[in-house]
């Protein structure tokens, strides 16, 4: 429902107020007058202004038709009728606001919607939002194109869709940098809880500990002893400084005292290109991007980060059952810029949850 009234003053206006400009705006001048506008909230093209050209058009020309001294209404009552005519436009522009947000909402979308992602293609947030994405496309008949921002740990993506256009063509693909950068960051132009509405979480997904193939360590132990036993030689990879395959590596050197140098990149796909090369020895990367080069054997993977094993990864341990205590994942979802309209909100999650039951996508998150 529109919630806002706006006078010519562009002051916001209460219901009593109203009344009063209304009166004062309702002259019989020639003077255009715009003083009325009712609107929903953010919906672009719905504006809906109400003149008081339109509510005096037939009522100017039968005050003094005849000319001076012939009779007329009485001048009160001319400019009572006048301002009931008015009210009622208003109201009826408010109707008419409404009915219209709500066929939208219903139709939507009506054209391609802009999907963010903060990193490179090839990424645990890029695999994942193009798979949900692709299902989305087919479900609702338009095409839900992933754009990637990469940069700044995710926070050039995500302003990007703070500033956007609230109307549910550009969504955010939601990621932990999004709640981690909160507190890295002591400078941002923007609050995650604040600025971005949630539409819907799609999985919570372990971190996988990888090394290289030709890294000698078979299990986690092995590990720690070859990183203390080759002090400044053995790199950390990860998709970017802030990134929950940064903090995971982080926390795996704190509680364990394998120091590594740590080489942030600029997303998951280029840490694992040089992992595979062997630039880097070890990331601890999101399960979605690293599981096919696990699976493949071009890297090693020595443990998963969550407290129980991953089915899809059903022979590799628990990196907890070797140091204990410790425990990593990572949440995706979707977000939109906040005043998003509250139908559009729950059309995208309803179909989000549905495409998320189906067995195929299930499987493919698990």
């Amino acid at each position: 429902m529109p919630r806002m009234f706006r006078y010519h003053s562009v002051e916001r206006a209460t219901s009593e107020t109203l009344m009063k400009r209304w009166s004062s705006a309702l002259t019989l001048t020639d003077m255009p007058y715009p003083f009325v506008g009712a609107f929903a909230p953010r919906w672009p093209h719905l504006t809906l202004f109400v003149t008081t050209r339109a509510a005096f058009g037939s009522i100017v020309p039968r005050l003094n038709r005849n000319g001076p001294g012939s009779e007329s209404r009485p001048p009160r009552r001319s400019f009572m009728i006048s301002r009931r005519s008015a009210i009622c436009l208003a109201v009826i522009g408010l109707s008419t606001a409404a009915s219209i947000g709500s066929v939208s909402a219903a139709d939507y979308p009506t054209r391609p919607v802009k999907w963010v992602v903060g990193y490179p293609p090839g990424g645990a947030t890029d695999i994942i939002a193009r798979l949900i994405g692709q299902r989305l496309s087919e479900r609702l008949g338009q095409q839900f194109v992933i754009e990637n921002k990469p940069g700044a740990g995710n926070n050039i993506a995500t302003e990007s869709v703070v500033n956007a256009e609230p109307d549910g063509y550009t969504v955010l693909l939601v990621n932990p940098a999004n709640y981690i950068n909160a507190t890295l960051y002591a400078n941002l132009k923007f609050n995650v809880v604040r600025d971005l509405a949630p539409v819907a979480a799609f999985n919570r997904v372990p971190n996988v500990m990888t090394v290289n193939k030709d890294v000698p360590a078979k299990t986690v132990a092995e590990f720690i002893a070859y990183v203390k036993a080759n002090p400044g030689k053995v790199n950390l990879a990860s998709s970017g400084n802030g990134t929950s395959v940064h903090l995971s590596g982080e926390m795996f050197m704190a509680m364990t005292g394998a120091k590594m140098q740590h080489v942030p990149y600029r997303g998951a796909a280029p840490a694992v290109t040089d992992l595979l090369g062997g630039q880097v020895q070890v990331i601890f990367d999101n399960m979605p991007s690293i599981l096919q080069h696990v699976r493949a054997g071009s890297a090693r993977a020595l443990a998963v980060t969550s407290t129980t094993k991953s089915p899809l990864l059903p022979d590799v341990p628990v990196l907890a059952d070797t140091v204990p205590g410790y425990e990593a994942s990572a949440l995706f979802g979707m977000a939109a810029p906040k005043n998003t309209p509250k139908e559009v909100i729950a059309r995208l999650n309803k179909e989000i949850n549905e495409v998320l039951a189906e067995p195929a996508i299930k499987a493919r998150l698990a």
